[in-house]
């Protein structure tokens, strides 16, 4: 068994990894089981230098938040502000202090430095403005759609102006109060104010697409771009405000839905620069419904990976990682009837798994789901093996 996995194994390169695809694809996902690891983000940031350099890829698209993602890629692009800036306001989640994180944005802005638009690498952040405890106001996106509109479009034609918008949103507090996520009452996106917002933010994304034509020749199709992610974030985060206001028993499956739902939209829009790597949690990722427990009660929705793959098909493909050990997390050795236990058995400290190839080897071995001590690190689920393009396996994660 162990020499049939062996040779299911390879070097974590571009070049291993697009031996394992029928094509290049449009969008390439590797995704991690826990967050926080620079080990993880390393890997990450050989393999991106790796496929820009082999494979004519430039973009890097990471969970986090898309409209904090402008501020890095402006700075990567055309070196607007400095690194610690970025690294400050440019990154949700924390992920701005990863020494990491910071080395990716420092090598992009290095290797743009004095090349032409068409050939710059691109940042961009695919989360919506969310964090575990709450949302973001709609007011950012929603007055910079406003705005951009508002400086090419005849005003006759809007449904509302800048004055009625701000004074609808009202205080930025009522929106980001962090109690509404487990106190529905707590909420204010079913207030009138806030059914109003919803209905002038569509009105809003309908005018921008309405006046395409006019608005690329005006400004440019960048530009146009990044309004169309105002409107895709001004009304995802009114949907999901709406959802946190509701008491019915599917709150918590609409909201983590709504999330994974932005992330595939902002994906296919990144599809549409051409081929980027895409990094985030495996579960967002995953063709396979998403499953977790919150509340006490189970959820089950469709992630993001599963929503882009229905869209591009074989123009998506997803890595899968998995981990032997995170021992200052308490996740020790892995069980030798597990998955992670039969790899981790292989001497190579890190190598990419032709998946088909390995359940091939598996043949009708079952292996076991491995059960995690610590609730930061979700083990692989063997039954989705099958899902996967290829598995990346890391058997060591010191504390970074």
């Amino acid at each position: 068994m162990a020499t049939d996995i062996k040779e299911t194994t390879h070097a974590v390169e571009a070049a291993s990894v697009m031996k394992l695809l029928s094509a290049r694809p449009r969008l390439l996902a590797l995704g991690e089981p826990t967050h926080g690891e620079d080990t993880l983000l390393d890997l990450r940031n050989e393999l991106f230098q790796q496929l820009v350099e082999q494979e004519g890829y430039r973009t890097i698209a990471i969970e986090s938040d898309c409209m904090r993602g402008l501020v890095v890629d402006d700075y990567v692009t055309s070196g607007t502000g400095t690194l610690d800036e970025v690294m400050e306001h440019g990154f949700s989640h924390g992920w701005g202090s990863s020494a990491a994180n910071r080395e990716l944005v420092r090598w992009m802005r290095a290797y743009n430095d004095g090349r032409p638009a068409p050939e710059r690498l691109r940042f961009a952040g695919f989360d919506g403005p969310l964090e575990i405890t709450g949302a973001a106001s709609p007011r950012q996106a929603l007055t910079a759609l406003h705005g951009y509109l508002s400086a090419r479009v005849d005003a006759d034609l809007f449904p509302c102006t800048a004055e009625t918008l701000d004074r609808l949103l009202g205080d930025d507090d009522r929106w980001t109060n962090t109690a509404a996520m487990m106190d529905p009452t707590r909420s204010v996106g079913k207030s009138a104010a806030a059914n109003e917002l919803r209905l002038l933010a569509d009105d809003l994304v309908s005018l921008l697409d309405e006046q395409t034509p006019h608005l690329i020749k005006e400004t440019s199709r960048e530009d146009w771009n990044r309004a169309r992610l105002y409107g895709r974030t001004a009304t995802g985060l009114l949907r999901y405000h709406s959802w946190m206001a509701d008491t019915a028993p599917s709150r918590m499956t609409r909201l983590v839905g709504v999330r994974d739902r932005m992330m595939a939209d902002n994906l296919l829009a990144v599809a549409e620069r051409g081929p980027a790597l895409v990094h985030a949690h495996n579960g967002h990722l995953q063709r396979e419904k998403s499953t977790m427990r919150m509340g006490g009660r189970p959820l089950e929705w469709w992630s993001a990976g599963a929503l882009v793959s229905a869209h591009l098909g074989e123009e998506y493909a997803f890595l899968a990682t998995a981990l032997g050990t995170i021992r200052h997390q308490g996740v020790d050795t892995p069980a030798p009837d597990t998955v992670e236990g039969l790899l981790y058995a292989l001497p190579e400290d890190r190598y990419v798994v032709d998946a088909a190839r390995l359940a091939t080897a598996l043949g009708d071995t079952r292996p076991a789901p491995r059960v995690s001590p610590w609730f930061g690190y979700a083990p692989l689920d063997p039954a989705h093996l099958a899902g996967f393009d290829g598995l990346v396996f890391v058997k060591d994660v010191p504390q970074s």
